[in-house]
């Protein structure tokens, strides 16, 4: 057995995945899991033990190419993660659908965004970033190309700001969009107001970046949870690694926060790799088959896996 396979188990036992045998993980879970190439901004080369339904989708995960241009004010400027890499990385984790954001890196340019949403085809969606400025015309031609959401990045305030959300969300919601926002937690609790009046939906990045530790204790943590039982949010499992303080494989602390999301609202929770992990660049590259095995330890049964991978992003998404 190699290192690196001796490395693998140690990981998994530490999840807790090689000891449990029903529920979310394959059978047959003690078996060596066939390996595949290295992935660019992914660590390891070893499928998940999860056993993902059919039309599982990655709600979370970045397109970067060179070809265009990064916003002057951008400050993560990561590498190529081409559309080619991705589609190895769903060969790899078993997903066939997807959900393509905007990063910050290209501001309101979403013209990679769409390109990409073209490539992948009808089993991708997309969230766009615009500011007041977009026209109805331009709504109109993001929503045929795939996008059914925009994004706010707040914190630092940079294209897009608090005070355009209401605006825009009274814009999108006859389209069915919704608003995703990724902020600091005392940020996100500040501006509580906003997202309880909101007409769409409003779709918090990375478990709502509840910090750790007693993240459970968290006055965001309760408002997150109150907006989701009120069915006017839904929270992406995503971003373990942003705020734990146990770290990697296990990332425990994060599940923790994972699992109460999901026992409390299993109908608005769904599941994102954030691959490339633009914030991670600098860091140890997340191995993105941990990650979706430790999804497993956050969801109690393979009904609760296929609500998080298939039913509710089909819904937030409109997955036909």
């Amino acid at each position: 057995m190699t290192a690196f396979s001796i490395n693998r188990r140690e990981a998994l036992q530490k999840l807790g995945i090689l000891s449990i045998g029903a529920g979310a993980i394959a059978s047959g879970a003690g078996t060596t899991s066939a390996q595949i190439l290295p992935i660019s901004w992914s660590t390891g080369v070893d499928r998940p033990r999860t056993k993902v339904p059919a039309n599982a989708c990655d709600c979370h995960h970045h397109i970067y190419d060179a070809r265009y241009p990064f916003a002057p004010e951008a400050t993560l400027r990561p590498g190529d993660a081409l559309i080619a890499d991705y589609r190895r990385l769903q060969e790899r984790l078993g997903t066939s659908r997807n959900v393509i954001v905007q990063p910050s890196s290209y501001g309101v340019d979403n013209r990679l965004l769409v390109e990409s949403l073209k490539q992948f085809g009808g089993n991708a969606r997309g969230i766009a970033v615009v500011n007041t400025s977009v026209s109805d015309a331009q709504l109109r031609e993001l929503h045929e190309a795939g996008v059914r959401g925009i994004r706010f990045n707040l914190a630092p305030p940079g294209t897009t700001t608090l005070d355009m959300v209401k605006p825009l969300a009274m814009r999108i919601a006859p389209m069915g969009w919704h608003v995703q926002v990724n902020a600091p937690a005392n940020y996100l609790l500040e501006a509580r107001d906003i997202w309880s009046s909101l007409p769409c939906p409003v779709v918090f990045d990375h478990l709502g970046r509840v910090p750790q530790p007693n993240a459970l204790r968290h006055p965001t943590f309760a408002m997150v949870r109150e907006l989701l039982q009120q069915g006017r949010a839904y929270v992406k499992l995503s971003g373990f690694y942003n705020e734990t303080k146990v770290g990697g494989p296990s990332y425990s602390d994060s599940v923790e926060v994972a699992k109460a999301y999901a026992i409390e609202a299993p109908e608005r929770v769904v599941w994102g790799s954030d691959w490339p992990h633009p914030t991670e660049h600098t860091k140890v590259i997340p191995d993105d088959a941990i990650l979706l095995d430790a999804l497993s330890l956050a969801v109690s049964s393979k009904s609760a896996l296929h609500k998080v991978l298939v039913e509710n992003p089909a819904t937030l998404y409109q997955f036909s």
